[in-house]
């Protein structure tokens, strides 16, 4: 297949990309490089050091044969552009990781908040206004978030997507219907998630777009098969308290001496899978498209969850590092349950990789490994959910006083 890869220099698009154009598949990566430019704004670095795209691109066709096609293109802004674009190049799939996917940088400023509805539901919504003016039948896959459903205590397993309900008619009769299961985002980021949803719908009922939602969990891990052909080829791993997911902080953390940051009590569960599940589970979905006409297809692209302290413990045990729990920057419960339903992706085949298999791998082969490039001054989560919570977020688990958001 002629694949287009809306976001494809990123943490999941790179391994993607790779793992699609190994498999045969001709790669087209269309990206601003805006994170790279976030990554300049924050004052930080990937803990892996990175190439340019260009140079990328040019190592795994040098490795493998086989050519990865780059086009810079910002798709919030230049609707024209990548409405030419996909006339032009009329792929069978569109792949679509190009939103800003931190929920603490959203959270940081007005500015930030702007930022992210700008760009996420823009790029979205560019997405699919273009590929129903150019009749395109094109299967559009995207990569979600679990957080569109929010943390609750209901004490029910989230369903893949859609809940059904009992809706009382005017009769007094009980009619069962399918519903998206309530949103309850939890940030500014998870928001532009929700409005998502609502736009695959409309399209979907509306211009018969076939459409993939994928609500992934927190990804863990850096490796894929890929990744590991060539050193240059390496995927990036961020660390830092807007960027960084909990386990990949945790490890890094561990790796420099540096108390594992729990934030409140540690009690909020969490689903995650690795980053190579989660680029298996989108080929899968690639292979599983829906027909044209039927509603939006939602797979929960997870493998697992753990409470964050329990998490904090297992790193602790395996390094012998310290915990530190520190005041919670997010608007939250301390403490909820999760438990989600991921039958469609194990039907299909999937094979989890589980924490305990590959977590030490991950401390040694890549924690370890670039611990020179931390910058500590980096580690510490500042951006506070709310303008009250800001004054609470002092000082770090070293003791040094931290700037507050507030």
């Amino acid at each position: 297949m002629k694949i287009a890869v809306l976001g494809g220099d990123g943490f999941v698009g790179w391994p993607t990309s790779l793992h699609l154009s190994a498999r045969g598949h001709e790669i087209h990566i269309l990206d601003n490089l805006s994170r790279r430019w976030i990554d300049t704004e924050l004052g930080v670095q990937s803990l892996t050091p990175m190439d340019s795209i260009q140079e990328r691109t040019r190592i795994w066709h040098q490795g493998t044969g086989r050519r990865i096609h780059f086009h810079l293109i910002d798709l919030a802004r230049d609707y024209e552009i990548l409405k030419r674009w996909l006339s032009e190049h009329r792929p069978d799939a569109v792949i679509h990781f190009a939103e800003q996917r931190a929920a603490p940088y959203s959270m940081k400023s007005d500015r930030h908040k702007n930022y992210t509805v700008n760009n996420n539901v823009n790029a979205t919504h560019n997405l699919l206004n273009a590929l129903v003016e150019i009749e395109l039948d094109a299967h559009l896959v995207h990569l979600g978030t679990m957080g569109v459903y929010g943390y609750s205590n209901v004490g029910a397993a989230i369903p893949e997507g859609y809940l059904p309900v009992g809706v009382e008619t005017l009769a007094g009769e009980t009619v069962s219907q399918e519903i998206l299961y309530p949103a309850n985002p939890g940030s500014i980021y998870h928001m532009t998630k929700c409005l998502d949803q609502l736009l695959f719908q409309f399209y979907a009922k509306n211009d018969g777009l076939r459409i993939t939602d994928l609500h992934q969990g927190i990804v863990w891990g850096t490796h894929t098969p890929e990744t590991k052909l060539h050193p240059q080829l390496v995927n990036r791993f961020d660390y830092d308290g807007d960027y960084g997911t909990v386990l990949n902080r945790f490890l890094i953390q561990a790796a420099i001496g540096y108390p594992l940051t729990v934030h409140g009590t540690g009690g909020q569960t969490r689903a995650f899978i690795h980053i190579q599940d989660s680029v298996r589970c989108i080929e899968l979905a690639l292979k599983s498209a829906p027909k044209r006409g039927e509603r939006v297809k939602i797979f929960n692209q997870m493998t697992e969850t753990h409470r964050v302290r329990d998490l904090a413990e297992l790193v602790a045990r395996m390094t012998g590092a310290k915990v530190a729990y520190l005041p919670n920057p997010r608007k939250e419960a301390p403490e909820n349950e999760l438990v989600v339903r991921n039958e469609q992706f194990l039907q299909l085949g999937l094979n989890p990789t589980t924490l305990e298999e590959g977590l030490l791998a991950e401390v040694v082969d890549v924690a370890k490994k670039f611990a020179y490039r931390v910058d500590r001054s980096r580690i510490p989560s500042v951006s506070a959910w709310t303008k009250d919570i800001a004054p609470t977020i002092e000082r770090d688990p070293e003791g040094k006083r931290l700037k507050s958001v507030g």
